[in-house]
């Protein structure tokens, strides 16, 4: 039984270590060109050497996306980017255009190619038609159902990589015009505004300025707004099908939601390998899930359900604040150094999650600043503080349930 890797979202150098730390095996990221996530913090070339040096350290692999649709005045940039990347030797490029697959394999020869989900690969010809052109990996359609994958396995040696977390798209694999048409910012190169999440309403021609909802609801309609993917419970079916690596969204979201879900997966996982027989998905994991900023759960195309379209709103789920991550803990004291996010106050109970460990419930006694010694009855954000509590590891985070 081969197990997959857990491939997870890196878009600045803390959610690169946090991801590490909470067991990765892979992470992709972008450089501060061609990745489709303009927004996302992103890398340097310095800050990607460094990211390597400690991914390597902990045999971590490190994928870059180079999968904007890059237009001519673009393309010519690329083959300095691309020797670049062979120079460090990462470990994977992501690329969805044929210009810029032609140009990788010219300009980054030993660099193994993972073909976008933007390339929408949906049938095993297709499948079979990239791998002789040299791609080793084939991040697949999302629109492609458990079976439809399994086919695709069979009939193709390249590897195979499925997203199994994450926020959906309500256009073909990604490629939505939306934002650029509303907005002027190109998804397909980088910029979505997420103009998919907006309300909605119809406007009759010959009655310029009266809207009218798609459906008797106050708050509008939301009729581009997608649930998010969760694919936790089929694991097991994903392990069977020989899929190689499974694939977090979320390069926009926090380090805390990283840190989440590759926890959540990575446990799962870790259960099913060690006694598939008799493995169930333990239901605190499926709570954890709940516990991170997301819209409705739904398993997207993998094992249709229903639709998919989330209408009552374009928001988040949110019934946690995450209040601070752990800096480090001084064994003399007793004392955790934490970087304060959001509002805490003294008295509020907090749940500490760990990297590799339990979540513990702990009532924050004390709080003393860093910097001045003063004793605190409340911090906020850019505080660093000292807590008195139990033993807990760097990079844990601390959450409060607000009501």
């Amino acid at each position: 039984m081969k197990i997959p890797e857990i491939l997870a979202p890196a878009g600045n150098m803390e959610k690169a270590i946090v991801a590490i730390e909470y067991g990765a095996d892979a992470i992709y990221l972008s450089g501060k060109a061609f990745g489709m996530r303009a927004k996302a913090g992103n890398f340097s070339m310095e800050e990607l050497q460094q990211v390597l040096r400690i991914a390597g350290e902990r045999g971590v692999k490190v994928y870059v996306t180079v999968n904007v649709f890059a237009h001519n005045d673009e393309i010519d940039l690329l083959p300095e980017y691309l020797a670049e990347l062979e120079k460090l030797q990462v470990h994977g490029l992501i690329v969805a255009d044929v210009g810029a697959l032609a140009l990788a394999k010219e300009n980054a020869p030993s660099i193994p190619i993972h073909l976008s989900t933007q390339a929408n690969t949906v049938n095993y010809r297709a499948a079979k038609f990239w791998e002789e052109l040299g791609v080793d990996r084939l991040v697949m359609a999302r629109e492609l159902t458990r079976e439809e994958i399994a086919k695709v396995r069979q009939e193709t040696k390249a590897e195979i990589e499925v997203f199994v977390h994450g926020s959906m798209c309500m256009a073909y694999s990604g490629r939505c015009l939306l934002s650029n048409v509303l907005t002027g910012r190109d998804a397909n190169r980088g910029e979505c505004v997420q103009s998919c999440r907006w309300r909605y309403a119809v406007v009759e021609e010959t009655r310029p300025g009266e809207y009218m909802p798609l459906e008797e609801d106050d708050g509008g309609t939301h009729i581009f707004n997608s649930k998010d993917l969760r694919l936790i419970e089929y694991i097991p079916d994903l392990v069977q099908i020989g899929v190689d690596s499974l694939k977090i969204e979320g390069r926009m979201k926090s380090s805390y939601y990283v840190a989440t879900v590759v926890r959540v997966y990575r446990q799962a996982l870790d259960l099913y390998a060690a006694d598939p027989d008799n493995y169930e998905l333990p239901k605190e994991l499926l709570d954890e899930l709940d516990k991170v900023s997301h819209r409705p759960y739904y398993a997207g195309f993998f094992a249709p359900s229903d639709a998919g379209i989330h209408r009552p709103t374009g928001s988040y789920i949110r019934d946690y604040d995450v209040v601070g991550v752990v800096d480090s803990f001084d064994q003399k004291t007793r004392e955790a150094v934490v970087s304060v996010r959001n509002r805490l106050r003294v008295g509020e109970v907090v749940e500490v999650m760990q990297p590799h460990g339990p979540v513990l419930s702990q009532k924050a006694m004390q709080m003393i600043r860093h910097d001045s010694k003063e004793e605190l009855t409340e911090a906020h954000a850019n505080y660093t503080v000292r807590i008195p509590m139990d033993e807990v590891k760097p990079y844990s985070m601390l959450r409060v349930k607000r009501s």
